[in-house]
């Protein structure tokens, strides 16, 4: 990545991780008030896909900010990790203001945590991801590759419900459709992720081509 994005990067990193802090802050005192512990608030709280997901980006955007040969943050930093997060990122947004903004209203600094993870980080990751990401080595079988997030997500929720009979978000509710209901939803959802993925990629392929054509001209 360009030197000159790491500023963006480490701006965007910082905000991700103020939101997921706030979001953590009220998910404990929210399981303290109804007399449960400070684990069960952070248990709940890694329940939620927009959560995890806010972490994977926090961590691309972290990786980003520094000039660092590790292990973790190189693997971050591949386009094909960095593209799998914008996929989720994306995905995050689109169900959250089409499905679940109208079950509750937040408000006060409950409302700039939800903000932020939900309204703020997918465009500003997004613009990141277009400005910063080498794409040249984007491939279509990545889209499918890339799924295994989402999956891994899906049977994650089923055995954690399974076990506490908590369920992070309606349409995966178990206890109130049944499994096939949750299997169709899943599936439903599943076709959203694989139709972002394959824009990203076409979206990132265009734009490696344009890059090398200009190269090929100045040259």
């Amino acid at each position: 990545m360009s030197i000159r994005y790491r500023p963006l990067a480490a701006f965007a990193a910082l905000l991700g991780w103020f939101g997921l802090a706030l979001q953590l802050w009220f998910s404990i005192r929210l399981a303290l008030d109804h007399g449960g512990t400070a684990l069960q608030g952070v248990w709940v709280y890694l329940g939620y896909y927009t959560i995890l997901t806010n972490l994977l980006v926090a961590g691309v955007l972290t990786a980003a900010s520094f000039d660092t040969r590790t292990a973790l943050p190189r693997f971050l930093q591949r386009p094909g990790v960095q593209t799998a997060a914008a996929m989720s990122i994306v995905i995050v947004s689109a169900v959250y203001n089409l499905m679940l903004r109208q079950l509750w209203s937040p408000s006060g600094w409950v409302l700039v945590a939800d903000l932020i993870v939900h309204d703020f980080m997918p465009p500003l990751y997004l613009l990141y991801w277009w400005l910063a990401v080498p794409k040249g080595s984007l491939h279509w079988s990545q889209v499918i590759a890339w799924q295994s997030y989402p999956a891994g997500y899906f049977t994650y929720v089923l055995l954690r419900g399974a076990v506490n009979g908590w369920y992070p978000y309606p349409f995966l509710d178990v206890k109130s459709l049944g499994y096939l209901q949750v299997v169709i939803d899943a599936l439903a959802v599943l076709v959203a992720f694989i139709v972002v993925a394959t824009l990203l990629v076409a979206l990132g392929r265009w734009q490696a081509r344009r890059r090398n054509d200009t190269v090929a001209e100045a040259a």
